[in-house]
């Protein structure tokens, strides 16, 4: 029934193709690896294989599919997770249905998209890791770090912030390292969110 109901949604998005459903954890990996989709909707809980766990799996093999947790499990220590084992998106099945389309647009062009129930809680626990440590200026970053910042702030993946900056890709991957380290985020997600708030990045309109 959460399936019909996701597929219902998705359905109003004319440039929305849903390619596979699985049954469970497996059977999604299995389809991810086969159909290579550009978005994948996990849960947390899902028989075989957890959503965690499948997270895990797919960054690793397949680094280039955008993964977003739709769940009704909005715990922080689920969203740390998820986001630090690379998801792209976290909503929650009590959001409005526009929400998830949102998520689905923005993931599959190469961002990231938080409810934004969560997406308040996330800026909540920076602002109250930032008071503790509050000597972690934007002054600590190079304007080359300053300029990949700016660039995970638009939702940029590395490889795309290479050819914008005319840079290898195992160079960003060390200055995204260097630009988290330096702000004490825990993702690119967080990592965003401080571009944002810096000035970095003008929202675009809806």
């Amino acid at each position: 029934m959460v399936r019909a109901g996701v597929l219902a949604i998705l359905a109003r998005d004319p440039h929305v193709e849903v390619v596979a459903e699985a049954g469970d954890g497996y059977e999604a990996i299995a389809l991810t690896r086969r159909h290579r989709p550009n978005v994948v909707l996990l849960d947390i809980q899902m028989p075989g294989l957890d959503g965690l766990a499948a997270i895990t799996l797919l960054h690793r093999e397949l680094p280039g599919v955008g993964v977003i947790m739709l769940t009704t499990f909005g715990q922080d220590e689920y969203v740390t997770h998820a986001l630090e084992e690379g998801a792209d998106g976290f909503l929650l099945k009590a959001d409005d249905p526009r929400e998830l389309l949102n998520g689905v647009r923005a993931v599959g062009a190469g961002g990231a998209y938080l409810s934004p129930r969560i997406a308040g809680r996330v800026i909540a626990g920076m602002r109250a890791r930032r008071a503790a440590l509050p000597h972690r200026p934007l002054e600590r970053l190079t304007e080359r770090e300053r300029q990949v910042l700016a660039a995970l702030g638009s939702g940029l993946s590395n490889a795309e912030i290479a050819s914008r900056l005319h840079l290898v890709e195992g160079t960003v991957k060390a200055h995204v390292s260097a630009v988290l380290t330096k702000l004490g985020v825990r993702n690119r997600v967080e990592a965003a969110i401080s571009a944002y708030q810096a000035g970095l990045v003008t929202p675009r309109p809806h």
